[in-house]
């Protein structure tokens, strides 16, 4: 089965929760998807190791490095800047104007500016990407849930008991 090919433009808070527990790789092996990361988004990630993992995931060519250079896209973030994260703004200039995905777990203004402008279908979260994984044979529910209760421990709440609810067929 050919997937469609779909870009993921990726918020900080997404790679931190991945790279806590050592799934960032679900970027460059979801079929069908291709991450991209802002440099305003890799600015952000300062914790050395983090930092490091996220450097050597682009050089591997598992996510992609991108740079806001055309004049729609400064434009687009320029006006968002005003209000959300450089890293938020850039991801959703990004999306806006390429007509990418965002990946963001962040809430608030930042969802309701997302939803407004390209909206829900194309946002997805942290608990998105492992439910990707696991329907592609990547992670086990078990695996998923077990890196559920470590992100949890990190004070990433999900709000269901286990991602077998999440799979299971209409």
């Amino acid at each position: 089965m050919n997937l469609p090919h779909r870009i993921v433009v990726t918020d900080a808070n997404v790679l931190i929760n991945l790279m806590h527990v050592g799934r960032l790789g679900f970027c460059g092996r979801l079929p069908g998807y291709e991450f991209v990361v802002p440099e305003h988004v890799q600015a952000e990630i300062r914790e050395p190791t983090q930092r490091a993992t996220l450097d050597a995931t682009i050089a591997r060519g598992m996510l992609h490095l991108e740079t806001i250079t055309d004049l729609a896209s400064i434009t687009v973030f320029a006006e968002l800047a005003v209000f959300l994260g450089r890293g938020e703004a850039a991801c959703l200039a990004l999306a806006i104007e390429r007509g990418w995905t965002v990946a963001s777990d962040e809430k608030k203004r930042f969802r309701r500016e997302a939803e407004g402008r390209i909206g829900r279908d194309r946002i997805l979260g942290t608990v998105d990407l492992f439910v990707l994984a696991i329907r592609s044979g990547l992670i086990s529910v078990e695996q998923a849930d077990a890196d559920k209760l470590t992100l949890e421990q990190r004070r990433f709440r999900m709000p269901f008991q286990s991602f077998r609810e999440l799979i299971q067929e209409p």
